[in-house]
């Protein structure tokens, strides 16, 4: 049984194709996020390249959620909501203050056009219903709030590392703006996003020292390559509509809410 328990486990991790239920879905990012979040610091959202046009909307948005944040929130944290499904990252940032609640994007614990600022940065990829997963974060904007959302692009571009994180898809561009647009959300500004390497072998190296030596992967991540990372990131370049994403690997959206016609 216990043969059979870590090999059920490599199988969630390694994302699969069949659908799960949201049990093992659940079960999937726990077994990733976890222990990731269990060895890595709490890193202030002033620090990362969003905080620029965070602090652009902020001033008109006093009710806020971010959705999954872990410990790398993007909203400030005085004043802002915080759901995720890891304890392990609500504790971390209850401790720094922040408002958290257990949940997930599939069932947000908060009443409809509860907030003027939704944040939700690589999430929708993960979830095996997308559709209710939009669905969830439009019901709780309030009309004209702002959703900052995330998503990796084109499958072509499909690789081990989205199977190693738990993705279960990457988005055609048009296929996620007209998903976007069914549930009131219109594309108002974009950016190309992300912080995977460029280099495969240098993101199979990852893999392979994440998988196989993770407390030793952690500590090089936590002390080096992250601060590294955040020392030389590259400005949000921030433009109005849809940027040309041809060769782009990830797009960070700034969408309005609007009035959806049900009739």
């Amino acid at each position: 049984m216990i043969g059979k328990s870590k090999a059920h486990d490599a199988a969630i991790l390694a994302g699969g194709a069949a659908a799960r239920d949201d049990a093992e879905l659940l079960r999937a990012n726990r077994l990733f996020y976890d222990p990731l979040w269990s060895q890595t610091r709490l890193i202030e959202p002033e620090h990362f390249n969003t905080w620029p046009l965070v602090q652009s909307l902020v001033a008109h948005a006093p009710r806020r959620l971010e959705v999954a944040p872990g410990l790398r929130p993007r909203l400030p944290i005085e004043g802002t909501h915080f759901v995720d499904i890891s304890i392990t990252a609500l504790t971390k940032l209850r401790a720094r203050g922040a408002s958290v609640a257990a949940g997930s994007v599939m069932s947000l614990p908060f009443p409809n056009r509860a907030f003027d600022l939704v944040c939700s940065l690589d999430i929708v990829e993960h979830v095996d219903d997308d559709e209710r997963a939009l669905s969830e974060l439009s019901r709780v904007c309030a009309p004209d709030a702002v959703l900052l959302l995330s998503a990796p692009l084109h499958m072509a571009r499909w690789s081990a590392f989205d199977e190693f994180v738990g993705h279960r898809r990457r988005y055609e561009p048009a296929s996620l703006f007209a998903k976007l647009a069914q549930h009131g959300l219109t594309v108002m500004r974009s950016a190309v996003f992300g912080m995977r390497p460029r280099s495969s072998r240098l993101t199979n190296l990852s893999m392979w020292w994440l998988t196989h030596q993770r407390e030793r992967a952690m500590w090089w991540y936590n002390r080096v390559f992250m601060p590294l990372g955040l020392r030389f990131k590259r400005e949000l370049v921030i433009g109005d509509g849809i940027q040309n994403t041809k060769d782009v690997d990830e797009l960070l959206l700034v969408c309005r809410k609007g009035h959806v016609d049900r009739a």
